[in-house]
């Protein structure tokens, strides 16, 4: 979604470090261009206004334009900033002291609320027992679509057999709640396609007879501006705690990630990065800011990995790189590693890649590559996957066939495991000048 920003930043940093000194014009230039890329991404002007106010008061002053590396005292002010007017650290969601604790979700129609109601019920079963409970008996099919999703998440679903009174199902939901063990319950309430009196007296009642200990916003993060006005009507009506962003995984410009908390006060608590289950994260503004200036998401990776590696593959990967070994097993380890993380894309946004390496950044990735190469491993013996050297002419085409591939993938296959263990003998050897990944692996 930030990729047009991150892109037109770049170019004013790239201008800003070929000038070794700068002059308060440069300066103010730059800070034009910043200006520019942020309405074009779609941020409230007032917000921007009054965030490139910061930037040239902090900007223009003499530790800056008399420094030995201006640029990236230019850069690392528009990364503070950024911090700052996204809100600072993440803002955890509230816990009651005396279970359960009541969650509200609240927000337009087509916002993507009942995905996130059993989103958030995911990610919370780690250490609480969640439960959604079907209020929406408004939207046709939203009560079996919660069911649905509770199910797929194996999460407790509180749904009605039919249609009736979204307070009294709440109620009930509470007494069910608490014969079960329960000890965080999530509302899904009723949307309209726009604000309306009527959706908020419904919502406002329901706020007096809950009293939940988080009224969170769910905004479609591709509405731009809108989501400010949307938001700026619900925390008015119903003095919302929090905003949960959806779809920034779009290709929206993503200007209302930027303007919610600035414009609103209001905290952005989570995002939501795509359409499986697991995909909702903590919303980080030091994060969101080092992605959106291309510096990467280290913390937000090791994050990643940590959730989905196998210990036991990791000990093998490492114990063969200790030996200096390397065959077609550890190719498929890194594969299988490779697909939990999720979509290439996304896991290459979050590495600071250095000079050259950026150009990965931009590699077209196609999902059904992995899944042909692990294909073309499986469908290898044991034998030849130890030793891929004596694989030769029958041998490919019967990998081949058994794959449901071509000779030419199995060539191919072949041809970039021994570039993967040319690279595995530098890092073996501590030599990682010149560090190339076959970008036709993911292509």
């Amino acid at each position: 979604m930030f990729e047009g920003l991150r892109e037109r930043l770049e170019g004013v940093f790239s201008r800003l470090r070929s000038k070794g000194k700068l002059t308060e014009a440069d300066v103010e230039e730059a800070l034009r261009e910043v200006r520019r890329a942020l309405l074009e991404a779609d941020v409230n002007y007032k917000v921007v206004k009054e965030f490139t106010s910061r930037l040239k008061e902090r900007a223009v002053g003499r530790a800056v334009l008399d420094s030995i590396t201006p640029a990236q005292q230019v850069l690392a002010i528009v990364y503070e900033e950024l911090i700052s007017l996204m809100g600072g650290g993440a803002e955890p969601l509230a816990v009651a002291s005396k279970p359960p604790t009541l969650y509200m979700l609240v927000g337009l129609q087509g916002s993507g609320k009942t995905s996130t109601a059993v989103k958030l019920a995911k990610r919370l079963s780690s250490g609480h027992r969640p439960m959604v409970v079907a209020c929406d008996l408004q939207r046709p099919a939203a009560v079996e679509q919660l069911k649905v999703l509770a199910s797929e998440a194996k999460i407790p679903c509180f749904a009605p057999y039919t249609s009736g009174d979204p307070l009294r199902v709440a109620e009930e939901a509470i007494s069910y709640a608490r014969d079960r063990l329960v000890d965080v319950i999530i509302f899904d309430t009723a949307g309209r396609l726009h604000v309306d009196e009527a959706l908020m007296d419904e919502l406002a009642k329901m706020k007096g007879l809950l009293s939940p200990h988080e009224i969170l916003l769910v905004v479609d993060a591709m509405t731009g501006q809108e989501a400010v006005n949307v938001a700026l009507a619900f925390k008015e009506r119903l003095s919302i705690t929090g905003a949960i962003l959806t779809k920034l995984d779009g290709d929206a410009r993503g200007g209302a990630a930027l303007a919610i908390r600035a414009a609103t006060g209001v905290p952005v608590k989570l995002v939501g990065v795509g359409e499986h289950l697991d995909d909702l994260e903590v919303f980080d503004a030091a994060r969101m800011a080092q992605r959106i200036l291309g510096m990467g998401d280290v913390a937000g990776l090791v994050e990643k990995i940590q959730s989905t590696a196998d210990m036991g593959e990791a000990e093998r990967l490492a114990k063969s790189l200790k030996e200096n070994r390397f065959t077609m097993e550890e190719v498929l380890l890194q594969i299988r590693q490779l697909q939990k993380l999720g979509p290439l894309e996304k896991v290459l946004e979050m590495v600071p890649l250095p000079g050259k390496l950026k150009q990965l950044k931009g590699v077209e990735v196609d999902p059904k590559r992995l899944k042909h190469v692990e294909a073309v491993i499986l469908s290898m013996t044991p034998e030849e996957r130890r030793r891929p050297e004596i694989i030769k002419g029958s041998r490919r085409r019967r990998i081949a066939q058994g794959s449901g591939t071509s000779v030419q993938l199995v060539n191919q296959v072949l041809k970039q495991y021994e570039e993967m263990k040319g690279i595995w003998k530098r890092l073996n050897k501590g030599k990682t000048k010149g560090f190339k990944l076959p970008k036709e692996l993911f292509q």
